[in-house]
C-alpha cells in the first residue's frame, strides 16, 4: 500500500559566513518556513540529488556552495494521516548535507528554475537553525534538532 512507504529525500542546511542556515517559506502555506529538500529520484545518488535541489529550489549552482558534511545517518519523520499522499506515502526518510554558501544574497533566486514549474518558496531568510527548528512544522522539528548536534560545529547558536 502506498501510504505505508517512506518516501527517499534529501535534505540541505545551507549555512553562509555567518554560521546562519538559510531558511525558505512556502508560497503554499505562509509562515510554513523550512530548509531545501525534495525527493530523490529513480537511481539518483542522494549528493546528487541535493545539489539539484539547490538548483532547482535557490537556482544554485556549484560555483556558489561546497559541500561540507553529511548526517551520519538517514533521518525520518512521519507524516499525519491526513496529510499523506501517493506521493509522500506514510512519511519520509532523509539524507541531510551541509553546504557553505560561497555566494553573495543577490544569487538566492526562488523564481522556478524549469520554464513550466510552479514556485514553490515565495521568501527567504537567514536565521540559526535552532530558531528554525521553532518556526518549522512539528512534525520536521526532531529532524532539525538532530542536524544540530550533527553540524554544530559549523553554526551559530
Amino acid at each position: 500500500m502506498a501510504t505505508q512507504s517512506f518516501r527517499a529525500n534529501v535534505g540541505v542546511v545551507l549555512v553562509n559566513s555567518n554560521g546562519m542556515v538559510l531558511a525558505l517559506e512556502r508560497c503554499d502555506i505562509k509562515y510554513a518556513w523550512q530548509m531545501p529538500q525534495g525527493g530523490l529520484d529513480e537511481g539518483e545518488e542522494p549528493l546528487d540529488c541535493a545539489w539539484r535541489e539547490l538548483y532547482e529550489e535557490i537556482n544554485l549552482t556549484k560555483q556558489q556552495a561546497e559541500m561540507l558534511r553529511e548526517s551520519p545517518t538517514w533521518l525520518a519523520y512521519e507524516l499525519p494521516k491526513e496529510a499523506r499522499k501517493p506521493k509522500t506515502g506514510r512519511g519520509q526518510v532523509q539524507k541531510w548535507f551541509l553546504f557553505q554558501f560561497a555566494g553573495v544574497d543577490s544569487d538566492i533566486d526562488l523564481s522556478p528554475a524549469h520554464p513550466g514549474d510552479e514556485q514553490e518558496f515565495c521568501n527567504w531568510k537567514w536565521t540559526t537553525l535552532r530558531q528554525l527548528a521553532s518556526e518549522t512544522w512539528e512534525v520536521r522539528r526532531h529532524i532539525y534538532e538532530q542536524l544540530i548536534t550533527h553540524f554544530s560545529s559549523y553554526l551559530t547558536e
